[in-house]
């Protein structure tokens, strides 16, 4: 095909794709005009008209949200059918548009009528002659990409170019995650396309874009059943924030932005992880025996707390003492959870005080009157107060710090080595493996119940009353907390987390209290589980297996499994295959779909420092994206020194620049990929941990284009 019959074609698709945005100018004006006229609605000066204001409104806001977020590469594809099927050209975009006549101008590439543009292939044409993709910057198309499908058609249809696929996947990265909506394959397709109900799986090896197709998974739901994943939410958890960062991008690019992004520090609301426990300790904390002594640990007495109370009422002295106080507090217990006991503790007090009650003076007097004279009583609201104060799940995980307390919750759970990794791993903030501690306290403690639920009807419940002074100390004492260092205001009650749709990436890494924090939010939700058994750094997959299966509760699964390794080069692969088949990891190894004719290099130096800049000048050389330095843990601050005057650098891993150079550890680089990869001492990484041989692996598969590991000799 010759270039001038490239650049007819190109400046076809440049007319149409003109008249799109032109479109889409007119549909923003629209949307804007329809905002207007909400607000005017608001001035009616009738509660209907604030309703029409407020829906008009919401409805404006989200197509205009939905507007700017197509803008780019807004047009991607385009069928050419068999004309028994449809005689005018189909196209696709990221979402549908039509025309003033109410024409379809552009087909939402989630729309049931797009599905053939990604089902469709040389072996079952599906009625498409031609597909072609439309690669473009902004609203300028550069170039086309065709492929002919079915060669029986008789077409004379131009076909430009050597397949879209390969000009996606030989592009430079960049430091964010990128749409593949105009790339999806059949395969994937089935996956984002599959039933919205129980549980899908989508399991493959390193480079099958998991990923990827799980969050496009997420807006095919949004806009398959809008009103139910809008109204209950969306959650997508991944592994950590350098995880999430790279992922951001790709959901409001396809125009979905009503989706929750939270690494596993990040889950609960109100609180942000970023530090890492040694593996050693995370093997502790994140197993599920964790749940016993958390359990144990949130019906302990408070610490500090007042462990006796003495009244005189007439002519006896009433006394409760620890062996009372302790009975009272199970008693409480065994009736609901420890917060929501706050209406009752004023009427358990109460009622042992009374039965102490003998003297014939005391006993002149009704029940009635020892319950107001008590419920005047600031001495004893006081004590009760500090006896039974509405507990903060961050100030009841610090109870661990004290060793004692350790130790008594922890008998016969954890052996002695296990407690002492938890008592010497707490530091001055949570790390990532105490958030899911700090939620199971959440739900073991509850919530604190709501004023309104105080009964107040002194006839039905005498009692009742003095619960109800409590309930206002004790709402007193909630505040006082968030004046504390440790407390997180929630925005939301326990009983308000569960989204209608959980996506979980990397699953394998998961924790059986990672699973336990994560099923919570997912308890009557649909959901999407990606992962890969082989990449695993958690070292006991059965515990975390079943914790898994507690999550999802018995939900109906749908598995799907990718095949094609679109990432890495068939020699880095293969380099990494070999190394999995070497230290006896049972690797699921996909076909890995191009070749570059360069493999990867092993370095060994004497001077490290130099080794590693030099390889880092060397694959800069050759590639134009990003580039990755993955050292050990121990080594991160002695490779960034080494690093600090490198101007494409990163200096701040946990910041959003968009250098082109990183420095991270093995489990930073879990689901992202670079277009080079520097491994310094592998060996080292390998030793870290126990899964340590999965984490290298995982290192192994990042890069597109360059590999080369450094090693001191």
């Amino acid at each position: 095909m010759n270039e001038d019959t490239a650049a007819r074609e190109v400046a076809r698709e440049q007319e149409f794709v003109d008249g799109v945005y032109r479109q889409l100018v007119r549909s923003a004006a629209s949307a804007q005009a329809l905002a207007q006229e909400g607000h005017s609605r608001g001035r009616l000066g009738h509660e209907g008209g604030l309703v029409e204001r407020d829906a008009m409104v919401f409805q404006a806001a989200r197509r205009l949200a939905t507007l700017d977020a197509a803008h780019e590469g807004l047009v991607f594809g385009r069928l050419d059918m068999r004309r028994e099927i449809d005689r005018a050209p189909r196209y696709i975009g990221r979402i549908g548009l039509r025309d003033d006549d109410r024409d379809v101008l552009l087909i939402d590439w989630r729309a049931p009528a797009a599905a053939v543009f990604y089902q469709a292939t040389h072996a079952e044409p599906r009625g498409v002659i031609r597909r072609r993709i439309l690669r473009s910057i902004g609203e300028r198309v550069l170039g086309v990409e065709d492929d002919l499908l079915d060669t029986e058609a008789g077409t004379d249809l131009p076909i430009i170019g050597e397949g879209a696929l390969m000009a996606q996947l030989t592009r430079a990265r960049d430091r964010s995650m990128h749409s593949i909506v105009a790339t999806i394959q059949a395969e994937q397709d089935k996956a984002i396309r599959a039933p919205a109900k129980g549980v899908v799986t989508i399991a493959g090896g390193p480079g099958t874009g998991k990923t990827v197709v799980a969050l496009h998974r997420a807006a095919f739901l949004l806009y398959a059943d809008r009103r139910r994943y809008e109204t209950g939410g969306v959650l997508v958890v991944g592994p950590s924030g350098v995880f999430m960062r790279y992922i951001e991008r790709v959901l409001p690019s396809l125009g979905e932005t009503a989706v929750a992004l939270r690494s596993l520090g990040e889950v609960v609301d109100g609180v942000r992880a970023i530090r890492r426990d040694d593996p050693a300790v995370a093997e502790v904390k994140g197993s599920g025996r964790m749940a016993e002594v958390l359990r144990r640990t949130a019906r302990q007495a408070v610490p500090g707390a007042p462990t006796e109370f003495r009244y005189f009422y007439r002519d006896d002295v009433l006394h409760l003492g620890p062996r009372e106080l302790s009975a009272i507090r199970r008693q409480l217990l065994a009736q609901t959870l420890r917060n929501r006991s706050t209406t009752r503790v004023a009427s358990a007090l109460t009622e042992a005080l009374w039965r102490q009650v003998r003297g014939d003076r005391a006993r002149e007097r009704t029940r009635e009157d020892f319950v107001d004279t008590l419920r005047g009583d600031d001495a004893f609201l006081e004590f009760a107060r500090e006896w039974w104060p509405v507990l903060d799940a961050a100030a009841v995980l610090g109870w661990l710090r004290d060793p004692e307390l350790l130790d008594r919750v922890s008998d016969g759970v954890l052996d002695d080595e296990s407690v002492r990794l938890v008592a010497k791993s707490w530091g001055d903030d949570l790390s990532v493996d105490d958030v899911p501690l700090l939620d199971e306290l959440r739900y073991l403690l509850g919530d604190p119940p709501l004023t309104g639920e105080v009964e107040l009807d002194f006839d039905q419940d005498p009692l009742s009353t003095v619960d109800a002074a409590m309930q206002e100390v004790t709402t007193a004492s909630e505040r006082d907390f968030a004046g504390s260092r440790s407390w997180h205001p929630p925005t939301n009650r326990v009983e308000d987390d569960p989204y209608a749709h959980v996506l979980v990436d990397e699953a394998q890494d998961l924790t059986p209290m990672q699973w336990r924090m994560v099923g919570r939010r997912g308890r009557t939700a649909t959901w999407t589980i990606v992962g890969d058994p082989a990449q695993s750094s958690w070292p006991v997959p059965s515990e975390s297996a079943s914790a898994r299966a507690e999550a999802l509760r018995d939900k109906e699964i749908h598995s799907f499994h990718l095949s094609k390794n679109y990432r890495n080069s068939a020699e880095i692969y293969d380099y990494a295959a070999a190394y999995a088949d070497r230290v006896g990891l049972d690797a699921d190894l996909p076909e890995a779909v191009r070749s570059t004719g360069v493999a990867p290099e092993e370095r060994v130096v004497t001077d490290l420092e130099q080794g590693v800049r030099d390889a880092l000048a060397s694959v800069s050389q050759v590639v134009e994206g990003t580039v990755g330095i993955v050292a050990p843990v121990a080594r991160q601050a002695e490779v960034r020194a080494w690093l600090g005057s490198w101007p494409e650098h990163e200096e701040d891993r946990a910041g959003g620049s968009d250098a082109r150079v990183a420095v991270l550890t093995g489990l930073d680089t879990k689901g992202l990929e670079f277009d080079a990869i520097v491994v310094v001492e592998p060996a080292e990484i390998e030793a870290e941990s126990p899964t340590g041989r999965a984490t290298l692996y995982v290192v192994l598969t990042r890069a597109t284009q360059r590999m080369v590991t450094v090693r001191r000799g």
